[in-house]
C-alpha cells in the first residue's frame, strides 16, 4: 500500500504556531479602542469636556433669545389700529366668477373696430350677485391678459350698484386652487423624504410666515425702525425655525451662532455700502406704500430690512450644512484634531459656496429679467444700467449677502470644529464597518495560505 504524502507541507522554525495563531477567529472582533479629543493619547473622551461646551454655547445664545422675546414685546404696534382697507383708498372688494362667453366686439359703442376688445359674459359665484350674469369689456392689447371661456376669474367690486356692469372689473384669475395642490404636492415630498423631520421643517417653516406676517409687517407699518424690526424677527425666526427642526443639540446650537455672527455681517456691511451708494430704497413699489399710508417710512432701512430677511434663509442652508458636515466627519473618525476637521469641512464648503452664490445672483436675474430686457432696450451703457437706482440696490442685496454666505462657511465649520471635537464621539460602543472591512482585510494579509500537493500523476 502506497504512502499517502502530507496534506500540507510543515511549518518551520515555529511558522505553524504563528499561522495558527493568526487564523481568523469566527466571533465578532472587540470593537478598536476609540481616540476621544482629537489626540493619540488613547484616552476615551471626557463626558465633562462636553457639558463644558454646552454650557459655553448656551451663555452665548441665551442671552440673544432673551433679547430677540424682549424685542418683540418691545416693537410690536401694541393698541396700533392700522388703517386698511376703504380707509387707505382700497375700495375695491374682490368677487369669484366664471367666464361663460366670449366673443370679439368693439371697445365702446360707436367703434367701428370689431376686434379691439372681447366681451365677456361672466357668471359671478359670490358677492352681491352670486349666480347673476354681467359683461364685462376687456381689451386685446399685448399688456392685458386674454381671457377664454370656462377660466375662473376675480371681479373687483366697486361697492357701488350692484346691477350695474359698470360697477365690476375683471382683474386678474383664481388661483387657489392650483396653488393649494402644489402646497400639498411641497408637503408630501418633504414628508416624505424628511418624515417626522419634515413634519418639524414644515411646521417651523409656518411659524416662520407667522411671525413675519403677525409682527414683522404690523411693526414696519405702525412706524418701527425696519432694519431693527426684522433684526429681531429675523433672530426669532432662526431660534424656532433651527431649533424646531434639527432638535436642541449642541450642533444645533453651532449652527444657530455661526448663522447669527454671519447675520451680524451682512446687516453691518449691508448698512455700511447702501449709505456708500446713497441707496434711497425709493422703489415704485415703497412709494405707492407711502402714498397710501400718508405716512413717512424709513425706505433705506425697508431695504436693508430685506437684505437681512432675505439672507436668512440662505444661511440657515449653509451653516446646518456646515456644522452636519463636520460632526459627521467626526462620527467617522472620532481621531481627526480640530485642524483637520476645520481644513475638511472647509473643503465642502467651498464647493457649496461656490454653486450657492451662482444661485443667489441667477435667482435676481431670473425675477428682474423683464426691467433688465427694459434697460437693454435703452441704448445706455453696462455701467449706467448697474449704477441706477433700481439695479444697484438689488446689486448691494445680492453682493453683501453673498459675501455673508462665504463668511459663514469658515465662521461656522471653525465653532463646529471646535465644539466637534469636544464631543464624546459617537458609536464608542461598536467598530464602524469601516473599521471591521479593516480588521478583515489586515487579518487576511497575515494569514498564510495552505495549499494541498497535489498526487503524483494527477
Amino acid at each position: 500500500m502506497t504512502e499517502r504524502p502530507p496534506a500540507a507541507e510543515p511549518p518551520s522554525s515555529g511558522e505553524g504556531r504563528r499561522a495558527r495563531h493568526r487564523r481568523p477567529d469566527p466571533r465578532p472582533s472587540a470593537p478598536p479602542p476609540t481616540v476621544g479629543h482629537g489626540h493619540g493619547h488613547g484616552h476615551g473622551p471626557a463626558d465633562p469636556a462636553s457639558k463644558q461646551v454646552k454650557r459655553v454655547l448656551a451663555i452665548a445664545l441665551v442671552p440673544f433669545a432673551l433679547a430677540a422675546i424682549i424685542g418683540v414685546l418691545l416693537l410690536y404696534p401694541f393698541g396700533h389700529e392700522q388703517r386698511s382697507g376703504a380707509d387707505l383708498g382700497f375700495g375695491q372688494h374682490p368677487v369669484n366668477a366664471e367666464v361663460v362667453s366670449a366673443v370679439a366686439g368693439p371697445c365702446s359703442e360707436g367703434a367701428s373696430e370689431q376686434s379691439e376688445c372681447v366681451i365677456l359674459e361672466v357668471r359671478m359665484q359670490d358677492g352681491p350677485l352670486p349666480g347673476e350674469s354681467i359683461e364685462q369689456v376687456v381689451p386685446t392689447d399685448p399688456g392685458s391678459p386674454r381671457f377664454a371661456v370656462g377660466d375662473d376669474v376675480v371681479l373687483s367690486y366697486s361697492g357701488a350698484n350692484a346691477q350695474e356692469p359698470s360697477s365690476y372689473q375683471v382683474v386678474d384669475f383664481q388661483r387657489g386652487t392650483p396653488l393649494l395642490v402644489l402646497a400639498l404636492v411641497f408637503a408630501g415630498a418633504v414628508l416624505v423624504l424628511g418624515r417626522w423631520q419634515g413634519l418639524a421643517a414644515l411646521v417651523a417653516l409656518g411659524l416662520s410666515l407667522v411671525v413675519l406676517v403677525s409682527f414683522v409687517l404690523p411693526a414696519v407699518l405702525a412706524g418701527e425702525d425696519p432694519l431693527l424690526v426684522a433684526i429681531v424677527g429675523a433672530g426669532l425666526i432662526m431660534f424656532i425655525a433651527l431649533y424646531l427642526t434639527h432638535g436642541f443639540s449642541a450642533r444645533t446650537s453651532t449652527a444657530v451662532l455661526g448663522t447669527m455672527l454671519s447675520l451680524a455681517l451682512i446687516g453691518a456691511l449691508s448698512s455700511l455700502f447702501a449709505a456708500a451708494t446713497s441707496l434711497t430704497g425709493l422703489d415704485e413699489d415703497t412709494s405707492s406704500l407711502m402714498g397710501l399710508l400718508g405716512a413717512p417710512i424709513d425706505a433705506r432701512g425697508l431695504l436693508l430690512a430685506g437684505v437681512v430677511i432675505g439672507a436668512l434663509g440662505v444661511l440657515d442652508d449653509v451653516t446646518v450644512t456646515q456644522t452636519s458636515a463636520v460632526w459627521e466627519l467626526r462620527k467617522a473618525n472620532p481621531a481627526l484634531t480640530w485642524r483637520q476637521l476645520y481644513s475638511s469641512g472647509l473643503q465642502i464648503g467651498r464647493d457649496h459656496v461656490s454653486s450657492a452664490v451662482n444661485t443667489l445672483v441667477l435667482a435676481y436675474a431670473g425675477t428682474a429679467l423683464p426691467m433688465l430686457m427694459a434697460y437693454a432696450l435703452s441704448g445706455r451703457s453696462f455701467g449706467e444700467i448697474v449704477t441706477s437706482q433700481a439695479v444697484a440696490q438689488e446689486v448691494v442685496r445680492t453682493l453683501v449677502g453673498s459675501i455673508g454666505l462665504v463668511a459663514a462657511v469658515p465662521i461656522t465649520t471653525a465653532i463646529a470644529a471646535a465644539v466637534a471635537v469636544r464631543e464624546p464621539a459617537e458609536n464608542t460602543h461598536r467598530a464602524s464597518v469601516a473599521d471591521r472591512v479593516g480588521q478583515a482585510a489586515a487579518t487576511s494579509a497575515g494569514t498564510p495560505t495552505v495549499r494541498r500537493r497535489r498526487r503524483p500523476g494527477v
